[in-house]
């Protein structure tokens, strides 16, 4: 591992600052150093090794046992950036990132990120600051056309689009909107209607975690949850849905929600979403459409197919800190209909009443979310969708599905290695034919070698390493170095 980047210091002779708050030139002079700092760390990031956790415990071990009384430098709270965080972090932004998912941060997303927390402002009215609602919603109609995504989710409509913190969120507040619909706005704390009939909800058992969370926290209880199995390529069973749905039904409870999935968190399978829209309009049910990662693909007119359902569904997401080069934390929401949303989560208490509010002229987006107070996260969007380009974001995208589907030739080509479901995108899932055993010490030589990280999942019991390929850093050179070093440790397994 090579050693940290050196401490920020000033660009300037005058020092970093005083002891106690900054001011503003100790503030201009203190950013100077740490926009530097972030600058050579990104800049030498790929000579380390992607991640080499310290003992546990050790970072706390470095830290005083109270916080100080008297204000310290900011030259040595900045110091501490390398002799105390770096020790302690995971490169995510390591062109030898195939963990997990792309966890993308540009520099036009953080420098949006670094606008935002210097306006300060809190967004949960119109009033609060007009510019932080308007603008969201302009970006979030910008992205509708820019993915094919259904008019209606246009905010020119009955629907409109929300920056939620995360896919998780947008799952909740969903579901939340699904049990008032479905109990016409009368559930009680129990998740139940008003006529005692449990609310039930179904998912693949492909589905993301943060499903189970909203269930439980809405209320309704993970006994009413339904995980339909997956079929060999991971997608939910349409005809074991409907069964679920049927027998709910005649156990008299109340079918509410279904969660789609567009790219699954495994092995980014895709719910055939046109079948379970046509369940969810035959039985009256909420349709959520999680394409959480997946979704930035739409951008490409050839990854359009991906969408096919959108226009059926009531609720639909997907993470721009993922795939798109935007920085955690940003998911987009669209929902079809923006009246049933702010019935389900609107509470009004005098200390917020404006005439803004009372015109009904104008968005709240506190209706439209679990806090009241929110940040102006459509900066960072907006910066980054203007920096690249619709036409710069396209080409990212096709150029890791295209990596993608290079290195699952060399899978295919090898005979020790198989390929667990074909990649549709940008992830790539293979096994050792010899087994999980051999799976695990294949992922821990690969993670071991400290150039590369990869993550796992298990599908149909089996064991999987996952190569997720999408960091901003990442080329075909990483690429083609991961592949070797994967083929040749898979000979000697």
């Amino acid at each position: 591992m090579t050693a940290a980047p050196h401490a920020p210091q000033s660009s300037s002779s005058a020092p970093l600052g005083k002891h106690g708050p900054l001011d503003a030139e100790g503030f201009r002079r203190a950013g100077h150093a740490l926009v530097d700092w972030i600058a050579e760390y990104r800049t030498e990031i790929a000579s380390r090794h992607v991640a080499a956790l310290p003992e546990p415990g050790s970072i706390r071990a470095m830290l005083p046992e109270h916080a100080p009384e008297r204000g310290e430098p900011m030259a040595e709270i900045l110091a501490d950036l390398d002799r105390v965080v770096m020790p302690g972090i995971v490169h995510w932004q390591h062109p030898g990132w195939f963990a997990y998912f792309p966890a993308n941060s540009s520099y036009e997303s953080i420098l949006g990120e670094l606008a935002s927390a210097g306006l300060g402002v809190q967004g949960m009215l119109w009033s609060t600051s007009p510019a932080c609602t308007e603008l969201e919603i302009h970006v979030l109609d910008w992205l509708v056309a820019a993915m094919g995504l259904p008019r209606r989710f246009l905010s020119s409509g009955s629907g409109g689009g929300v920056l939620q913190d995360t896919a998780s969120s947008a799952a909740l507040v969903a579901l939340v909107a699904a049990r008032e619909r479905a109990t016409n706005f009368h559930s009680d704390a129990h998740g139940l209607s008003a006529q005692g009939r449990a609310i039930t909800c179904y998912t693949s058992d492909q589905a993301h975690s943060s499903i189970e969370k909203a269930v439980r926290i809405a209320g309704i209880g993970r006994e009413f949850l339904r995980l339909i199995p997956a079929d060999s390529k991971g997608a939910m069973r349409v005809d074991l849905l409907e069964q679920e749905i049927l027998r709910d039904r005649a156990l008299g409870h109340l079918p509410a929600f279904v969660c789609a999935t567009v790219g699954t968190t495994g092995v980014n399978a895709i719910d055939p979403v046109v079948d379970i829209a046509a369940l969810c309009k035959t039985h009256g049910l909420w349709l959520h459409v999680d394409a959480a990662m997946s979704g930035t693909a739409l951008l490409c007119e050839e990854f359009r197919p991906l969408q096919e359902g959108a226009e059926f569904a009531d609720s639909w997401c997907f993470n721009p800190h993922k795939w798109m080069p935007v920085n955690f934390d940003c998911d987009v929401l669209w929902i079809a209909s923006r009246a049933e949303l702010v019935k389900a989560l609107s509470v009004l208490p005098e200390y917020l009443r404006n005439n803004a509010t009372d015109s009904g002229c104008v968005v709240d987006y506190r209706d439209w979310q679990i806090p009241l107070g929110r940040r102006f996260r459509a900066l960072k969007l907006w910066f980054v969708l203007r920096s690249f380009g619709l036409g710069g974001l396209r080409a990212m995208v096709r150029e890791h599905v295209e990596m993608a589907q290079d290195f699952a030739a060399k899978v295919r080509a090898q005979p020790q290695l198989e390929l667990v479901v074909e990649p549709p995108l940008n992830l790539v899932c293979l096994a050792h034919r010899a087994g999980d055993e051999a799976t695990q010490c294949l992922i821990d030589r690969v993670n071991a070698d400290g150039r590369f990280f990869v993550s796992h999942c298990r599908f149909h019991g089996k064991l999987v390493l996952r190569v997720s390929i999408g960091a901003l850093a990442t080329t075909r050179a990483h690429v083609a170095a991961l592949a070797t070093l994967l083929l040749t440790e898979a000979q000697r397994v």
